[in-house]
């Protein structure tokens, strides 16, 4: 990202702090988030298409962005079921999603 993308994103942390402690109005919060989320999908998009530019010359860059994107949480967090209770062994998760999910 360039120098005004990253103030922009800047300006985005200071918005929500300040949104917290009262001093910016939520709309005005919504407003720069937006206009943020919009800078940093126009630098994804162009990071993106300077790596497919460039797979030919420059593939280990290549690849390792997409082997970062490939990547999957393989561990589920602790679960509580119905009555409370921790479940941590990986078939009693499993019954816990399954039973939420029925």
């Amino acid at each position: 990202m360039n120098k005004e993308s990253l103030a922009k994103l800047k300006h985005k942390k200071e918005a929500y702090r300040g949104w917290k402690q009262g001093g910016v109005t939520w709309e005005e919060d919504r407003d720069i988030v937006q206009a943020c989320r919009d800078e940093v999908r126009k630098a994804k998009a162009h990071v993106e298409l300077n790596l497919s530019r460039d797979v030919k010359d420059k593939k280990k860059g290549f690849h390792k962005y997409i082997e970062d994107k490939r990547k999957t949480r393989e561990n589920v967090s602790p679960l509580l079921n119905e009555m409370g209770y921790l479940m941590t062994q990986d078939m009693e998760k499993a019954e816990v999603l399954n039973a939420f999910s029925a």
